[in-house]
């Protein structure tokens, strides 16, 4: 029995597997999310840890008194909050990675001490965000960290967390993973001795308890970034295996082997610390997919939600020229433009909602393709996971905006990677290798446009998201 615990942007999902990775059963909890001001998102970390507590014990008896062998939780990234080193009671919400607070950090790193991190001066990664929580709060007697370390302390695990998240922080050396880098740190100004442990992604990493759990003692054998979770569901652990996770925003991983890679535009990562290895990724993230969607529903009132909003957007053969840049939280990879706005163009009085529905998907489809002409080899497949993949529309336009093959596996190959990893932490699977035939393709979408038609429409697309990116 294994357990996988996915704390993601808008829920939490908790899955029991068998150890061929077959999903038992599993329970989803929503989590809220607010804007408080204009660049401002934020979560109750009670909430989280509230989801977290009442998914698991909905889904614990269904092992029918089997003992869970070993549990693995993915996290939110580069989300981070302050909590009270003796209580554990949050002394802060949780800081989105959506958020843009802190921003003003980045001047005092260097470009050469930054260079050590792979990362732009962007606040989607944690650093400025912890940076302005030691400013707001004064630091003393806090903990500082992502989500996960939260989590694990209040359940008992200790304050710890692993070196593909540090990795996402900007506070860890990619060429000495495994530890907090002393002069990032006392450039950001935070303390190190208020960060989480960093350990392995997988192995012996404690024990999970909570009172409502009964005498339950869950074995956590895995704790990963989510995005690697997802790269390790998606079965995309050999050098060159690529993987897009379509949820609240894109985010696209190509395994890049025991090297840290390099690609304009794209951001080295750690995959994970596993079995004694470090292996890493070439990472490129959309910022706003699923919660453009959601944003044209529930508050412009397009369509009743986003599987009308899909409808809608299949009803009609074309945009009539209408442009969507999705950008509600900035432009990410390859741009890394975190004032930008999004945009709606290309309006004229014969665009109907059913027009705007199809430019965005056709929009989020176009920004994976940008990150995918960024990569330093032609992907040869993409394995596609996440919500808004179920949408065949969205699957169709990215095969053939990006002509490439598309897969897709199952949509939460989030906590199923989770679980995957959690098996090779406990020594149910050698390495991480195994876990690719454990990853199954539902169904496969060839490109049905030919390759002058996807050149021209992806040209079009890249003058727009020059103008748009302007204003």
């Amino acid at each position: 029995m294994i357990l996988g615990i996915d704390d993601g942007t808008t829920a939490v999902k908790v899955a029991l597997f068998d150890d061929n990775l077959k999903e038992l059963a599993s329970a989803r909890r929503p989590v809220p999310t607010s804007n408080p001001a204009p660049g401002r998102v934020e979560q109750d970390a009670e909430a989280v840890l509230e989801a977290v507590v009442d998914a698991v014990a909905e889904v614990l008896p269904a092992a029918e008194g089997r003992p869970i062998d070993a549990v693995g939780l993915d996290h939110q990234g580069e989300s981070v909050l302050a909590w009270d080193a003796e209580t554990g009671t949050p002394r802060s919400p949780i800081i989105v990675w959506q958020d843009k607070r802190g921003s003003d950090a980045y001047n005092n790193v260097s470009p050469a001490l930054l260079a050590r991190t792979g990362l732009p001066p962007d606040p989607y990664f944690s650093a400025p965000k912890l940076s302005w929580l030691v400013r707001e709060l004064g630091g003393a007697g806090a903990r500082l960290g992502t989500v996960d370390a939260f989590l694990c302390d209040r359940l008992g695990a200790g304050s710890a967390t692993d070196a593909s998240t540090a990795s996402r922080t900007a506070l860890q050396s990619l060429a000495a993973p495994g530890a907090w880098d002393p002069e990032l740190c006392a450039a950001f100004g935070i303390p190190r001795d208020a960060l989480p442990a960093i350990a392995p992604t997988t192995g012996d990493l404690g024990v999970l308890r909570h009172p409502r759990w009964g005498d339950v003692a869950l074995p956590l054998r895995a704790r990963v970034c989510d995005q690697q979770a997802a790269l390790a569901g998606a079965g995309c652990v050999r050098p060159g295996m690529t993987k897009a996770t379509y949820g609240t925003g894109v985010f696209v991983l190509a395994h890049a082997g025991s090297a840290v890679p390099h690609a304009d535009g794209l951001l080295p990562t750690i995959a994970w610390d596993s079995s004694g290895r470090v292996e890493y990724a070439l990472d490129g993230g959309v910022f706003t997919a699923g919660a453009l969607l959601e944003w044209l529903t529930g508050t412009l009132g397009l369509a009743a939600d986003p599987i009308a909003l899909d409808a809608l957007a299949a009803s009609v053969p074309d945009t009539a020229g209408v442009r969507v840049l999705p950008a509600l939280a900035g432009a990410g990879a390859p741009y890394w433009r975190p004032d930008a706005r999004a945009l709606v163009a290309g309006l004229t009085a014969a665009a109907t909602p059913a027009h705007i529905a199809r430019a965005a998907f056709e929009a989020i489809a176009h920004r994976v393709a940008d990150i995918l002409d960024a990569a330093p080899a032609p992907v040869a497949v993409l394995r596609v996971d996440g919500g808004l993949t179920n949408s065949a529309l969205l699957c169709q336009l990215q095969a053939d905006l990006a002509q490439v093959p598309v897969e897709r596996g199952t949509p939460d190959a989030t906590v199923t990677g989770a679980a995957g990893l959690a098996l090779v932490g406990a020594g149910l699977l050698p390495d991480t290798t195994a876990l690719e035939p454990l990853a199954p393709t539902l169904d496969r979408f060839e490109p049905r446009i030919p390759p002058a038609e996807a050149a021209s429409l992806r040209a079009a697309w890249r003058s727009f998201a020059a103008a748009a990116l302007g204003l």
